[in-house]
């Protein structure tokens, strides 16, 4: 893998999760009106009209692939959109928005881990330290002592834990079909394996919670989370797993808590804590450790020895 190569997919990381972090705002907001998974199939279906319009004009590539493939990534879908994103939702529902930074932040933990074993991509300590110095630095920007683990929050809890496992999963699959698969098309039918699940919840759900009162800014907010943090963000998280190792796309992630917590001081105009600096560095740190051998940043100490003739 080419240094290129390997910016550009921490970079592709980086903006999805950096889009993510601003999204929990907006989450919140839309939840109030539209339930969980009936905003979950409104985003999967901006997302696949976004990208199938692109598509279009890629028909080739979609008529050479395989049925197997076509069920491949279905399947994924299902997984990735239908469970994951799911139980994110309803864990974003029924917990605290603390809760849900502290949950998912384990994400990129078991990212590591199914990476080693699916992919077969090497557990070494360097990379082992990144997860964790970086998961460190999203503990003291999060602040766990605010989170609530009460019998109120279970259910949400338990869901967001799901979440955290299956988008693990997902994330390494993503990276196994990209090697063969045109991102986008991944991405698209991935989509449509999501509302097989989503579709029927979403019934069920609405004949026990209505939808609330939709304006303009309600409208506003779906069409953000379906076109931007759907169709763009999750083709960027994507690509950035089928451009590098999935051990160092998945420290991109912790970007999210880190980004909400600039948001919430420029937005917002809360006081710059000094844990979002401590934390914001450790999470840096993380990043680059990952990417570059601890042998860059060792001290060689110069020779003395005279030239042999």
């Amino acid at each position: 893998m080419n240094s290129s190569t390997q910016v550009k997919g921490i970079i592709f990381g980086l903006l999805a999760a950096a889009i993510w972090g601003g999204m929990y705002v907006v989450s919140d907001v839309v939840l109030q009106v539209i339930p969980p998974f009936t905003l979950l199939t409104m985003r999967l279906v901006l997302g696949i009209l976004v990208l199938g319009g692109m598509a279009y004009f890629q028909r080739e590539k979609i008529q050479n692939l395989t049925s197997r493939q076509v069920f491949q990534l279905i399947g994924i879908g299902i997984l990735g959109f239908g469970i994951s994103v799911g139980a994110q939702f309803v864990g974003t529902d029924e917990s605290t928005a603390i809760n849900g930074s502290l949950v998912t932040s384990a994400s990129p933990a078991f990212i590591l881990i199914f990476a080693a074993l699916l992919l077969h991509e090497k557990l070494t300590p360097q990379r082992i330290a990144a997860v964790i110095l970086a998961t460190v630095g999203v503990i003291i920007i999060i602040d766990p002592s605010k989170a609530d683990f009460g019998s109120e929050t279970f259910r949400g809890n338990i869901a967001l834990a799901i979440a955290a496992v299956t988008w693990g999963l997902y994330s390494i699959l993503i990276r196994r079909v990209s090697a063969t698969i045109d991102t986008l098309l991944v991405t698209l039918i991935a989509f449509c394996g999501g509302l097989l699940l989503t579709v029927p919840a979403a019934v069920v759900e609405l004949q026990s919670r209505s939808l609330g009162q939709i304006d303009g800014g309600i409208i506003l907010g779906v069409l953000y989370l379906g076109v931007v943090s759907t169709a763009g963000a999750m083709w960027l998280w994507n690509r950035a797993f089928a451009l590098i190792d999935g051990s160092i796309a998945s420290l991109t992630f912790f970007a999210q808590p880190l980004v909400g917590a600039v948001l919430s001081v420029i937005l917002l105009h809360q006081e710059v804590q000094p844990s979002l600096l401590v934390g914001g560095i450790l999470i840096a740190m993380g990043v680059l450790l990952s990417v570059y051998p601890v042998e860059k940043f060792a001290f060689r100490r110069p020779t003395t020895e005279l030239p042999v003739k």
